[in-house]
C-alpha cells in the first residue's frame, strides 16, 4: 500500500504514440486505472496533478505517416486532437493532455540529454546498424522485420515481437528485412551515445530488488527481476533518424534522442506546461526538496510492455540526473484480449473507443464499469461484449440502478420527494448503516493498493446492500399500517444512495454527477463517505429518473458482427494467438531438411544478450554450438541432458559474436511458453527425424 499522507502526488499514464486512435486495451491498461486513482485522491482533498500527452517521436509515426502518404506532422496533428477528445469525453480527467512536439518538451528533453552529457555518463561506440541502400537511410527498429529467434513469427520488429512479446535487437532477428524497401539491409558503422546501464545496476538492485519487493505487484517486480538476473546493458540513446528531438551536440545532423529517452521526459515537460498556466511550481512535483518527506510522490500507470523502460531505463536516468525524485510505485496492467482474441489494431481486432462514444456517447460508465471489473492487474484478462451486457443488467441496472430508483420514487411517491425523519432503529436498520460505515475504508485500502477491482466490488456491495435492505423491510406493504416506520426505511436508503453518489465517483464519474443533481445534493469529499446524515429532513429531491438502461441480445449481437466485419484477417490467417502458415514448399524442399535428435550436454546464458542460451549438443555426428532464445524460458541448469530436435543443416549464422550451427525444434504454448520437441523415449544421439 501506498503512504497516505497529504504529500503531493505526481501521477502520470503513459504516453500513446499518435499514429492511431485509442482502443479499449489501451484504456484497461493505463488511463481508467489512473483516472479512478487520480479522482479518489482529489476526493481525498490531496494536492494530485495527472500528467499525460502524445507521444509524437519514432518510428512508429513515420511508418504511419508513410502508410497514409501523408507528412509525420500531419499524423501527429490528427490522431493527438483525436484521442485527446476521445479521453475528454471518456472521462479520463488529466490536469494536462500536452505533446511531445512542443518546443518546451523538446528543451527539456535536451537539457536532460546534455546534464547527462556534460557528466559523463554517455558512452560514445561505433556500431553496425541496419541500412536500406536504396533508400541510403539506417533503418530503426521498427523499420526492420524479420522472424523472431524465440518464437519463429515471421514478422517480428527490430524491438519487439508481437507474437510473443519478446523484447528483441534488431541483429536477433532471422532474415532481416526493411520495411522501406523490402529489400535485406546491410550492416553499415554508425555513432550513438549509450547509457551504461550496466554500471547502474548494482543501485538498481539496491533500489529495486531490495526496495520494492513486496510493495510492487509481483507482474511488475517479476519482470524487472528477470532483467537484472539477465544483467544490463548499455543502450543507445540515439538514433538515426529525420524525425524527433535533435541531439544537442555539434555534428550530430540527422540523429535524434531514443524515443524511449524523451517519452517519459514528457511527463515533465507536461508539469512545466501545466504550471506556466496555471501559476504552478513545476519543480515541487519532480525535484527532491531540502526535506525529503516534501518530495512529491511519483506513480507511473502503464501496461506491461512498457515495464522496463518505466522501472529501470527511466529511474536510471532520473537518479543519473540526481535532481529528480524516483517513482514510488508503477502498477502496470497486463493485456486485455478481445472475444477470444488478442486486440490487434493492424487487422482492426478492436474496440476503438472513439466509435464506442460516438454510437453511445452517454454511456461512458457503462464501459468504465465494465472494464474495470475485468481490469487485467495482474494477468491478461478478457472483454466480451456478453459479458459486457451482462456486467450492465444484472449489476449496474439490477442492483445499482434499481435500488436508487426504487428509494427515489418510493420518497416522490409518499413524501413528496422530501427526505423523510428517522425514528427508532430496528436491528435491520442498524445493520443496513453499519454496512454503510465500513465500505468506504475498504473502497479506500482497495484503492489506495491499486486493486481497482476489489474497490468496484465494494462499491457495488454498497448498491447491493440497500437493494437487500429494500427486500427485507419492504416499505411499499408497510406504509399501510406504520408510515413512520416507512420513514425510517427511506431516511437510511437514501442516506445509502447519498453514499453512493460519492463512493461511485471514481468509477462512474457521470453516474455520480446525475445522481447527485436527483439528490439535490453535491459533495466532493471522500470523508463524507460512510456519514448517515448527509440528507437532512426535508431536505428536497429532484424528480427521478433511471441512471442505466438494459441493453438487449440484439445490439450484442451487432456489435459482435461489426467487429468480425472490420477484422482484417483474411480467411488464410488463423484467428488465434498462432504465427501465419508459412509459403508452401515442396517434397523436395522438405528432404533438404536434416532433423536429427541431439543431447544438451551444456547450457549457458550468451553474454550481452537476455534471450539466448548458449547450448552445447551431441548430434551424433559431432558436438556444436547452438544459439537458442530460450533464456527466458528456461533456466540452463535444468536443461542439461534433454534430447532435443535439432535441424543441423541450417547454414551457420553469428549472433552475439557466436556462430550458431543450427536451430532447436520448439513449440509454443497457449499461455506463450516454449516447450522442447523431443522424443518420447530416449533414443541415440544423430536418430534421423522424418
Amino acid at each position: 500500500m501506498t503512504n497516505t499522507t497529504n504529500s503531493r502526488i505526481t501521477v502520470t499514464a503513459a504516453l500513446p504514440y499518435a499514429n492511431g486512435p485509442l482502443h479499449i486495451g489501451h484504456i484497461a491498461g493505463a488511463y481508467l486505472p489512473a483516472d479512478i486513482y487520480v479522482r479518489y485522491q482529489r476526493q481525498q482533498q490531496r494536492d494530485i496533478i495527472f500528467m499525460g500527452g502524445s507521444d509524437e517521436h519514432g518510428a512508429a509515426i513515420m511508418l504511419r505517416a508513410k502508410k497514409e502518404g501523408i507528412s509525420p506532422q500531419e499524423i501527429i496533428d490528427k490522431y493527438h486532437e483525436l484521442n485527446k477528445e476521445t479521453f475528454e469525453r471518456f472521462g479520463i480527467s488529466f490536469d494536462m493532455y500536452h505533446r511531445t512536439s512542443e518546443p518546451i518538451h523538446h528543451q527539456t528533453s535536451q537539457d536532460f540529454f546534455t546534464r547527462l552529457y556534460e557528466k559523463g555518463e554517455f558512452t560514445e561506440q561505433e556500431s553496425e546498424q541496419y541500412y536500406d541502400e536504396e533508400f541510403q537511410q539506417f533503418l530503426a527498429d521498427r523499420y526492420i522485420t524479420g522472424t523472431c529467434p524465440v518464437c519463429g513469427h515471421p514478422e517480428a520488429y527490430g524491438d519487439q515481437c508481437e507474437n510473443c512479446g519478446s523484447s528483441l535487437s534488431p541483429t536477433d532477428l532471422i532474415n532481416p528485412k526493411s520495411t522501406l524497401s523490402g529489400k535485406t539491409p546491410i550492416l553499415k558503422p554508425t555513432k550513438h551515445w549509450y547509457l551504461p546501464l550496466d554500471k547502474y545496476q548494482p543501485w538498481l538492485e539496491e533500489w529495486l530488488l531490495k526496495g520494492k519487493k513486496g510493495i510492487w505487484k509481483p507482474n511488475v517486480y517479476g519482470q524487472c527481476s528477470s532483467w537484472l538476473k539477465a544483467g544490463l546493458q548499455p543502450r543507445a540513446m540515439t538514433r538515426d533518424l529525420d524525425w524527433g528531438v535533435d541531439v544537442p551536440l555539434p555534428n550530430t545532423e540527422g540523429k535524434k534522442l531514443y524515443v524511449w529517452l524523451d517519452a517519459p521526459i514528457g511527463y515533465i515537460s507536461a508539469t512545466k506546461q501545466w504550471a506556466q498556466d496555471n501559476g504552478k511550481d513545476w519543480e515541487l512535483y519532480w525535484k527532491q526538496q531540502p526535506n525529503e518527506a516534501d518530495n512529491a510522490r511519483l506513480i507511473h500507470f502503464i501496461g506491461k510492455d512498457n515495464i522496463v523502460f518505466h522501472c529501470i531505463i527511466f529511474p536510471a536516468i532520473l537518479h543519473t540526473h540526481s535532481e529528480y525524485i524516483l517513482p514510488e510505485n508503477v502498477p502496470a496492467n497486463e493485456f486485455l484480449n478481445l472475444e477470444g482474441r488478442k486486440l490487434s489494431t493492424s487487422r482492426n481486432w478492436a474496440v476503438w473507443l472513439h466509435e464506442y462514444l460516438d454510437e453511445l456517447p452517454n454511456k461512458q460508465d457503462e464501459l468504465r464499469y465494465a472494464l474495470c471489473s475485468i481490469m487485467p492487474e495482474t494477468k491478461d484478462s478478457e472483454f466480451t461484449w456478453k459479458d459486457y451486457q451482462a456486467k450492465n443488467n444484472n449489476e449496474l441496472v439490477a442492483i445499482f440502478g434499481n435500488f436508487v430508483n426504487r428509494t427515489l420514487v418510493l420518497t416522490q411517491k409518499y413524501f413528496d420527494g422530501l427526505v423523510p425523519t428517522r425514528h427508532d432503529l430496528h436491528p435491520m436498520d442498524e445493520e443496513a448503516l453499519q454496512k454503510l460505515q465500513e465500505i468506504p475504508a475498504k473502497v479506500a485500502s482497495a484503492v489506495e493498493s491499486f486493486n481497482f477491482r476489489e474497490a468496484l466490488a465494494y462499491m457495488i456491495d454498497l448498491a447491493r446492500t440497500g437493494n437487500k435492505y429494500l427486500a427485507d423491510t419492504e416499505p411499499w406493504k408497510v406504509i399501510k399500517q406504520d408510515q413512520a416506520r416507512v420513514e425510517t426505511i427511506l431516511n437510511i436508503s437514501l442516506q445509502i444512495t447519498a453514499n453512493l453518489s460519492i463512493i461511485s465517483a471514481p468509477f462512474l464519474p457521470f453516474t455520480s454527477q446525475k445522481l447527485q443533481a436527483m439528490l439535490n445534493f453535491q459533495s466532493t469529499d471522500w470523508r463524507d463517505a460512510g456519514r448517515d446524515d448527509l440528507l437532512p429532513a426535508r431536505h428536497t429531491l429532484e424528480k427521478p429518473a433511471l441512471l442505466f438502461q438494459k441493453i438487449e441480445d440484439d445490439w450484442v449481437d451487432q456489435q459482435v458482427a461489426k467487429l468480425h466485419q472490420d477484422d482484417t484477417t483474411t480467411e488464410e490467417e488463423p484467428t488465434t494467438n498462432l504465427a501465419p502458415m508459412k509459403e508452401e514448399i515442396t517434397y523436395e524442399d522438405f528432404v533438404k531438411l536434416d532433423m536429427r535428435v541431439a543431447t544438451i550436454l551444456t547450457a549457458e546464458k550468451a553474454k550481452k544478450s537476455k534471450k539466448l542460451l548458449k547450448l552445447t549438443l551431441d548430434t551424433g555426428l559431432d558436438q556444436r554450438t547452438v544459439l537458442s532464445g530460450i533464456a527466458q524460458h528456461y533456466e540452463p541448469e535444468d536443461i542439461v541432458g534433454k534430447q532435443v530436435c535439432v535441424l543441423v543443416n541450417l547454414a551457420p549464422r553469428k549472433m552475439m559474436g557466436i556462430e550458431s550451427q543450427g536451430m532447436i525444434l520448439m513449440a509454443e504454448d497457449a499461455d506463450g511458453a516454449l516447450v522442447f520437441m523431443q522424443p518420447e523415449n530416449s533414443v541415440s544421439n544423430g536418430s534421423g527425424i522424418s
